[in-house]
């Protein structure tokens, strides 16, 4: 018990012996919230308990009691355990135990009512009937929010692509390049080249004539002048750009591109391109990429790579079991001894985990797979080499390396998978997590295959417009110093075990940097010059994939659903006050839509069916001027009342009045106004 105390809990006599000779304050385990009751309900629940203790002969106490009064009410508020049979409230071993001793009924004490009644709180009045000492065990609450949900899933663009390659309006709705093709040739806009060694002018990076590289050829967009790069026009006063429109013959481009890979165009039914290119030379990617990726089901991201999402969450050490890796692949990996030093030969075995190491879900492993698999093709079909991943399975991607980023940044973190877990997140260490600028507080970033960013990432892809060089691997960090990184990882608690000190300074409720030199920390470690390595922990757990995998906001589908549970676990919860909870759901997130929803609608623009093409005001002809097509709304009255009947029930139900009932009347009658009193229009769960 004292080289574990968290492992180890005695039973509940043993805490109870414990407690009474040794004068120790009793054990969390059999302490409970006696605080939040007052004097009186203590005394109310000890009148309730002397008349249902069941007593055998072997010492074993068990509580048998009417449910009448608030006994059911008052045993949840100081959360003790018991059932119910019938009409009989039961508490049953070491739980009735420990209820009996702190109600002073297992042997003979006499206590004064009036001294009971006297007390501060609960708690004291549970230690003048016992004679025990207790500590308050949850002397602070905190209130907390739900976090963001947790994510792991492939990266996609809306609507998801293969390849960087303009189709324009020939593809229609889904940039089908495919579809495109069959209407022969679409004009696009493409950069403008010039091979240098033949002089042949193409929208290609490479001479498709000598195989040179390209160079930017500079015109005025009205009357096609020649400038140099960054001149306007002395004529028309326009800026130089380095495109043009083009006339591509995409059917020949796609027999070229299949040809080229060695693959029938009768294997892909859909290459899904881009409407137009959004970087400053409108360079686009080559085909082939297009039709590998779409081989295997991948989108690419707008830098030409391609990405998977994660959730960050923090680990320091594993078991080789916890991340399923083979204990003999591990040592080959530099796990040769466990935190203790002694050789790692059992997968139960803790191990620390090397900073640039990360654990990744098993998502993201059959996902990286494809993007192996994709880029071996690559390698093999389009540039003439031999594979590099050869991969079947996830467990096959053990010790490859990947780059994660953060979206805020442009600079890829180099890091080496080790395993996979069943959570929805990418476990890595702190010092890892740091380095892309993360604080591991709800965020979520990507992953790459290093091969993946070297092979098909360009600046010349990114976007030429403010923001666009951000969530791009522009730089590369391949070595991490724990030095480097930002203060919070440096402040990373390493100790396994606190002072007593510490634990008494708590009771005084002092700030954290007033005991800051009482627990060892990773800047601590630092500057002992042991590196990244030794850090400790207090708890540890079973299983770092046991748990919630998934929370239930992401398996409720719609947000009727998502409300209900949110608000049954509001009125199940003693912490909690539901009609708060529907306040703040009304003021934070129903009515700011509601209103957001209803400008929109009365701002909105027109979208063409056809091209897609958008209009602030309708033509005089009430159709498209680009290609004739139809107009629609872009925003319905379904999107604006969505939750007018959801915040409705809730102030109905919770009794909302004031201010907020006030409002969501004036946004009815708002909404009435705007669009008439007609029929509400119908969702399609209506129907269900």
């Amino acid at each position: 018990m004292l080289s574990d105390p968290v492992g180890h809990r005695p039973e509940a006599e043993m805490a109870i012996r414990i407690s009474r000779s040794l004068g120790a304050p009793l054990h969390p385990r059999y302490t409970y919230l006696w605080h939040l009751l007052e004097p009186g309900d203590v005394l109310e629940l000890r009148r309730w308990a002397s008349s249902s203790i069941l007593l055998d002969r072997d010492g074993a106490v068990e509580f048998r009691g009417p449910l009448g009064g608030r006994i059911k009410a008052l045993l949840e508020r100081i959360c003790i355990p018991h059932r119910l049979e019938g009409g009989t409230v039961i508490v049953e071993g070491g739980d009735a135990l420990a209820l009996a001793a702190s109600l002073g009924l297992l042997w003979d004490r006499s206590a004064d009512p009036k001294e009971v009644l006297g007390a501060r709180d609960g708690l004291e009045a549970v230690m003048v009937l016992s004679g025990l000492k207790m500590r308050n065990k949850a002397p602070v609450s905190l209130g907390a929010r739900m976090g963001r949900p947790e994510k792991a899933r492939g990266r996609e663009m809306k609507p998801p692509v293969h390849v960087l390659f303009p189709v324009g309006l020939a593809g229609g709705p889904r940039r089908d390049i495919i579809e495109a093709s069959g209407k022969g040739e679409v004009v696009v806009e493409l950069s403008n080249r010039r091979c240098p060694n033949c002089g042949l002018e193409t929208w290609r990076p490479i001479c498709p004539s000598c195989s040179s590289k390209t160079e930017p050829i500079y015109t005025c967009p009205r009357c096609g002048r020649r400038l140099d790069k960054d001149v306007s026009c002395p004529s028309c006063k326009v800026k130089a750009v380095p495109f043009r429109k083009v006339a591509l013959d995409l059917p020949s481009l796609l027999e070229e591109a299949f040809s080229s890979l060695g693959l029938r165009p009768s294997s892909l039914k859909s290459i899904k391109g881009v409407r137009g290119l959004l970087n400053e030379e409108k360079i686009p990617e080559p085909l082939e990429k297009g039709v590998l990726r779409a081989l295997y089901g991948l989108s690419v991201f707008r830098d030409g790579t391609v990405r998977f999402d994660a959730t960050n969450a923090p680990l320091t050490h594993f078991r080789p079991r916890e991340i399923g890796t083979p204990v003999e692949v591990l040592r080959e990996l530099g796990y040769e001894v466990d935190v203790g030093g002694e050789p790692l030969t059992d997968p139960e075995q803790v191990c620390e985990l090397k900073p640039q190491d990360v654990v990744l879900p098993k998502e993201a492993g059959e996902y990286l797979v494809r993007v192996a698999k994709f880029l071996d093709e690559l390698l093999v079909r389009f540039y003439g080499l031999e594979p590099y991943y050869r991969v079947e399975k996830p467990e096959d991607l053990v010790g490859h390396l990947i780059i994660g980023l953060a979206p805020h940044t442009s600079v890829g973190v180099v890091g080496r998978i080790i395993g996979f877990t069943n959570t929805k997140v990418c476990y890595a260490h702190p010092v890892w997590h740091s380095a892309k600028r993360r604080d591991c507080d709800g965020d979520e970033d990507s992953i790459s295959l290093v091969l993946d960013i070297l092979l098909n990432f360009s600046k010349a892809y990114l976007p030429a417009r403010p923001g666009g060089m951000m969530d791009a691997p522009i730089f590369i960090m391949p070595i991490v110093r724990a030095g480097d990184v930002q203060r919070q990882a440096q402040e990373l608690d390493v100790a396994w075990s606190y002072p007593l000190e510490f634990y008494e300074k708590t009771w005084e409720g002092i700030g954290a940097r007033e005991v800051e030199d009482l627990v060892k920390t990773l800047r601590d470690l630092l500057a002992e010059g042991g590196g990244c390595s030794g850090l400790g922990y207090t708890i540890g757990t079973s299983d770092i994939g046991s748990g919630v995998v998934e929370s239930a906001y992401k398996k409720l589908r719609t947000m009727r659903e998502k409300l209900a549970g949110q608000m049954g676990l509001a009125d199940m919860l003693e912490a909690v006050d539901a009609r708060e909870v529907a306040s703040r759901v009304l003021s934070t997130h129903f009515l700011r839509d509601i209103v957001g929803n209803l400008r929109a609608f009365s701002t909105q623009a027109l979208r063409c069916s056809r091209c897609g093409k958008r209009f602030r005001r309708a033509p005089l002809s009430g159709r498209c001027d680009a290609c004739g097509g139809n107009l629609v709304l872009t925003v319905h009255r379904g999107m604006v009342e969505k939750y007018l009947a959801v915040a409705e029930r809730l102030v109905e139900r919770y009794g909302i009045g004031g201010y907020l009932a006030q409002r969501l009347e004036m946004i009815k009658d708002e909404i009435a106004s705007s669009m008439g009193g007609g029929l509400k229009q119908a969702s399609l769960s209506d129907f269900l």
